[in-house]
């Protein structure tokens, strides 16, 4: 029957990206599955699919910085399949000018910063009196890992996901009790279709170079951690952030340096770092 058999779930931002393999897998679990994104060609897209392999999904249209519309998402998937027992939140915002702090506009950073803890509070409001009907329920929220350690740019990004790490304690916090879970991913670089553009070779190469597993993340791994997350396999856990990074972050920082180090025949013989001595 699958992990999530008779569950039904919400996907925010599953027209694409993390999103799209995260709805497809909640539905191959056995999980009704809301496709919320704020293209309504690309949801419906994903609940196309998810229908043709034989599942149940409804496509909505949201756009999360606008709390009629998270409502109404609520209101459609108690309409459609009786209740809520999942809510993934996916969907994120960015902007071309987020970058270091002395080129932030105000604008930029309310519109990030905002957008992100604002959206992702707002659908957590709407969506727990619909959990507590159901004697509690799974929330898992995707942040980031550049919530986690220090970055060169993006900066309202990077502070809006920290607010989510944050949020998620809270309302682990606020409704363990109510038989709610809560916890965040923090993914490191998944390079889907709609990022993989973005970054240039030599920027996935340092990513390469500083994982330590020897492949880089994809969409469908975060997916796994959303499932795990989502279902009562992680019963016993909440209020918690699991990063889903290759080992990125678990590493001393001269990690790559010293990898190629070692690939140096001298390495050994001149002792670097008093190895040899």
């Amino acid at each position: 029957m699958g992990l999530l058999a008779e569950k039904v779930a919400i996907v925010t931002g599953a027209g694409g990206g993390i999103g799209r393999p995260t709805a497809l897998l909640l539905a191959a679990s056995g999980a009704r599955v809301v496709v919320a994104d704020i293209n309504m060609s690309a949801a419906a897209e994903t609940a196309a699919r998810i229908e043709r392999s034989g599942a149940s999904a409804l496509a909505v249209r949201v756009d999360i910085t606008k709390e009629s519309e998270i409502a109404a998402m609520i209101a459609a998937t108690v309409e459609r399949f009786g209740g809520l027992d999942v809510l993934v939140n996916n969907a994120a915002l960015g902007s071309p000018n987020d970058h270091d702090i002395l080129s932030m506009s105000g604008d930029t950073w309310d519109q990030v910063v905002g957008g992100n803890s604002r959206g992702t509070m707002t659908c957590c409001k709407h969506a727990l009196p619909e959990l507590f009907k159901r004697g509690g329920g799974a929330i898992v929220n995707i942040a980031s890992g550049a919530a986690l350690a220090g970055q060169l740019t993006q900066a309202a990004y990077n502070a809006s996901k920290a607010a989510v790490i944050s949020l998620t304690q809270s309302v682990a916090t606020m409704y363990g009790q109510q038989g709610v879970r809560c916890n965040a991913i923090a993914p490191g670089l998944i390079l889907h279709e709609r990022l993989a553009a973005a970054f240039p070779p030599a920027y996935v190469q340092m990513d390469k170079n500083n994982v330590l597993t020897p492949w880089q993340g994809t969409p469908e791994d975060i997916a796994n951690a959303v499932l795990f997350l989502a279902s009562d396999m992680s019963r016993f856990i909440t209020g918690h952030v699991l990063p889903v990074d290759g080992g990125l972050l678990m590493h001393s920082p001269y990690y790559a340096e010293i990898r190629a180090l070692e690939e140096s025949p001298h390495w050994r013989v001149e002792g670097v770092l008093g190895m040899e001595k």
